[in-house]
């Protein structure tokens, strides 16, 4: 019987159009559940995807400090998230959750 060969998904193989990055970014969000870290890393998932050394440069950060902030093992500052959607060429909206909203008395 012949050995099956596996290999590590890297869904940054996979995100390929800018439609295609800005879904993922909308899954992480749903998927997060508070979790800051988690949409970092997914973050850092779509920079890997455009190239990080870019990315870095069209955020005004090292691409050291973006993998570290971007890895998932921390919380990087707002600031940070901001520059990086904005060098990704995202755009971050909000909009009303009708399950969230209190009624003001």
């Amino acid at each position: 019987m012949a050995k099956t060969i596996t290999t590590r998904y890297d869904v940054a193989e996979h995100l390929r159009t800018p439609e295609e990055m800005a879904a993922y970014l909308e899954a992480s969000f749903e998927e997060a559940n508070g979790d800051a870290a988690f949409v970092a890393k997914a973050l850092g998932d779509i920079a890997r995807a455009k190239g990080m050394s870019q990315v870095a440069r069209d955020a005004g950060v090292s691409r050291e400090s973006l993998y570290k902030a971007l890895s998932g093992e921390r919380t990087p500052s707002f600031d940070t998230i901001l520059k990086v959607i904005r060098a990704l060429g995202l755009k971050l909206h909000a909009e009303a959750n009708p399950d969230d909203v209190k009624e003001s008395a």
